[in-house]
């Protein structure tokens, strides 16, 4: 079991509070390294010790989780908001470029702070300022938005976010907690991928938090990606010209994600043409704790 980390609250100038974790040499090179669905901070708590000998390692409670900030607007997470406040945490704490590393939900807004923080980026103000990214089960949006439309394994795997978005799922949140809501979305889809027991533990308090569950839930909620029901045609969206991810890039892909399957590999070299992608067979959605091992070995060479 890996031991606690001491977290700082910092003050954001996007308005929000965050939990976070800050270990290593101040000096050092930074790695901002940001958590998905349902996690926390401790989704990194195999690799912020591996590296803290190297590397300055920052690793937020995003906000909406733990005790983070948790507004209950669900027009408070949209992803332009979820970008900034990262740029707002580097900002805060001193820190001007850093590689960014995400999983899941962290490795969605790392795509995005990533193409507005490469040089020549999306976003001036912060252009330059994000040197590498490190991405865990986290897909691509110019492949993801596709798949959903013509892929069909993509589509099944996916309507558990139909489950979320819907307001009809509320009162279950409220009766059974975040818990209720996973276990009626991925019944029958979990082996294999459940936290050890002292990690559930963790996390209990926050799923029974209303306030928590409804603010990780937002997530989903402001998310404007377009999630078919599996009755609609499958049929190829129109085409949108995507910005490319120059910056060097390693892609970290559990092959056993019963959620994201290797199909959205397909088609990285395109939008992606600096990027070194590791398979890991045999492990589920949950890379940074089912495989330390393996997420460790191919940060060190990647960083190197």
């Amino acid at each position: 079991m890996a031991g606690d980390f001491e977290q700082q609250r910092v003050k954001l100038s996007t308005g929000v509070e965050l939990d976070v974790v800050d270990i290593g040499p101040r000096d050092a090179p930074a790695l901002i390294f940001l958590h998905g669905f349902p996690e926390s901070h401790r989704t990194w708590r195999h690799q912020l010790p591996h590296f803290a000998d190297r590397f300055r390692c920052i690793a937020p409670d995003q906000r909406g989780y733990c005790g983070s900030s948790k507004p209950q607007d669900a027009a408070d997470y949209t992803p332009d908001k979820l970008i900034a406040d990262i740029f707002a945490l580097a900002d805060a704490l001193g820190v001007e470029t850093f590689t960014i590393v995400g999983h899941d939900w962290g490795g969605a807004i790392s795509w995005g702070v990533a193409l507005a923080g490469q040089p020549g980026g999306l976003y001036p103000a912060w252009a330059g300022r994000v040197t590498r990214a490190v991405i865990a089960n986290a897909p691509h949006p110019g492949i993801f938005g596709r798949l959903l439309h013509v892929d069909p394994a993509q589509r099944a795997a996916s309507q558990y976010i139909r489950l979320f978005r819907d307001p009809a799922s509320d009162a279950l949140v409220r009766e059974q907690g975040l818990a209720g809501l996973l276990a009626k979305a991925f019944e029958g889809r979990l082996a294999g991928t459940v936290a050890p027991p002292e990690e559930i533990a963790r996390s209990l308090a926050d799923w029974e938090d209303p306030d928590a569950a409804f603010g990780m839930l937002n997530w989903y909620r402001a998310s404007p990606l377009d999630v078919p029901a599996m009755d609609a045609p499958f049929v190829e969206p129109p085409a949108m010209p995507f910005p490319k991810l120059e910056i060097p890039t390693l892609v970290i892909w559990a092959l056993d994600d019963v959620a994201l399957p290797p199909s959205n590999l397909d088609g990285m070299d395109e939008l992606v043409p600096n990027a070194t992608i590791v398979k890991v067979p045999g492990c589920g959605h949950f890379v940074t704790w089912e495989a330390p091992g393996a997420v460790n070995a191919a940060m060190d060479a990647f960083l190197a």
